[in-house]
């Protein structure tokens, strides 16, 4: 899929596309997947869809790319380097504050639902967002590894973005409560970071 994308792409700035991405998640959020279209992505920012579609594909490409332009703190997860991996984790956490925390929320549940009837949103998420965040989380738990702070054969290491987005969703699933980096940061040395065999006392 993505090397299908980078051939078809034709020339935008960088200012149209964030406007373009924006639009598509407010519109998202006021009528869910099913009900988004292309010709309402189109109206809204004032573009052809068969510009849209040139440019992206289709619906499932354009809302899942969309989320990623827009991941909080516009770094790469490998990219922070605190020199240990609960303050990683905690720095990562930062970057995000509780409102939009419970917006992001609320559109993953919405995706992950909207996923299971949709072939060409699965695949999307899996190649666009799931799969580079894994590839991003290994490289900080390797960093880890090579700090001598968790085990290289240590079996949580193959589950630490499961665990993560499982204690996302679960908050509002169980708790009735969006997320908040309160929340998560117990969260991490409740669960996550004992699992890894790392202290969570400062």
């Amino acid at each position: 899929m993505t090397e299908v994308a980078t051939a078809r792409r034709s020339r935008i700035t960088p200012e149209r596309e964030a406007e373009l991405y924006g639009a598509t998640l407010d519109l998202l959020r006021e009528v869910g997947y099913e009900a988004l279209t292309m010709d309402a992505v189109a109206a809204r920012t004032k573009s052809s869809k068969a510009t849209l579609y040139r440019q992206w594909g289709g619906k499932a490409e354009l809302v899942v790319r969309a989320m990623r332009h827009f991941k909080p703190g516009g770094v790469q997860v490998s990219d922070v380097d605190t020199g240990s991996l609960r303050g990683d984790f905690r720095a990562l956490l930062g970057r995000e504050d509780d409102c939009a925390m419970e917006q992001n929320s609320a559109l993953l549940r919405a995706l992950g639902m909207a996923a299971h009837a949709n072939p060409d949103l699965l695949q999307a998420l899996r190649e666009l967002l799931v799969e580079p965040e894994l590839v991003e989380f290994n490289k900080v738990l390797h960093r880890a590894v090579d700090r001598g702070e968790i085990r290289a054969d240590n079996p949580a290491i193959g589950y630490v973005l499961h665990m993560m987005v499982g204690g996302f969703i679960a908050r509002t699933l169980i708790d009735e409560l969006p997320p908040t980096q309160a929340y998560l940061s117990s969260y991490l040395d409740a669960v996550v970071l004992p699992a890894l065999g790392v202290s969570t006392s400062d």
